[in-house]
């Protein structure tokens, strides 16, 4: 069985004083039936990984660099965000390939470097709403799976997030059939590709504007086995219903 995961990415908000929110989500599971992720702004990364020592709340990286190490200034890599504390890393966001020009193949070298330094890739993949609006969903998200996830990937090391781009933020949510079209594609592309064994342990997380107030219905859906969240992470109080709605789906 795919253990559910409940993963928030707080993008660049919080400071310091940010980090009692992550302890109080950990003090309010101090036992979860599914993993609880925080992936915090890299300057919060090892005194988050402090806080959460010892509890059920894991913490991760937003970003990594492909290179294991050189003149890449501002960059971090896989091996920088292990030894501060991470045990995942999300990449391919759709806001790092509007913001920074990420390719499928930037994304692909990224989950390359941050699998080999022993992370757990969280792969994003998305389509707009241009694009969700001609019809070309599905050719969008296979192509960005095919370009951006690996060879030879296993499922203990790759997540793959689908977070519509017209939906981040927005508010806007997708059908729930929409959301279980895509979830049961992205099975049957990642059966094609590795075969069942590897597929079946595939988590695959839904993203975009999920809130306590949907939650429970997002994760009816077929093949939805978490969600990757951001703004409701932010606050212990708006995580921790999303938490409990996986628990009970």
């Amino acid at each position: 069985m795919r253990r559910k995961l409940a993963a928030g990415n707080w993008k660049m908000n919080g400071t310091g004083d940010s980090l009692s929110e992550l302890s109080a989500l950990a003090e309010g599971h101090p036992s979860a039936s599914v993993d609880i992720l925080i992936c915090p702004p890299a300057p919060l990364l090892s005194r988050a990984a402090a806080v959460a020592s010892g509890s059920a709340v894991t913490v991760g990286g937003q970003d990594c660099h492909a290179a294991a190490s050189g003149a890449h200034t501002g960059d971090i890599s896989a091996a920088m965000l292990v030894d501060a504390g991470a045990g995942s890393v999300i990449l391919g966001h759709s806001e790092r390939r509007q913001d920074h020009g990420e390719s499928d193949g930037d994304v692909r070298t990224k989950t390359e470097a941050a699998t080999a330094a022993g992370l757990i890739a969280i792969v994003c993949v998305g389509e707009s709403l241009d694009q969700r609006e001609d019809g070309q969903t599905l050719d969008v998200i296979g192509a960005q799976m095919e370009g951006s996830v690996p060879d030879g990937m296993t499922a203990d090391r790759l997540v793959i997030a689908y977070e519509p781009i017209w939906a981040i933020g927005t508010g806007k949510v997708p059908t729930l059939e929409q959301i279980g079209e895509v979830h049961d594609f992205m099975r049957e592309r990642l059966t094609a590709r590795f075969g069942e064994a590897t597929a079946s342990g595939v988590r695959l997380l839904y993203g975009g504007s999920v809130k306590p107030s949907n939650a429970t219905e997002i994760f009816a859906v077929s093949n939805v086995d978490g969600a990757l969240v951001g703004g409701a992470s932010l606050k212990a109080a708006d995580f921790s219903p999303i938490i409990a709605a996986l628990e009970s789906a």
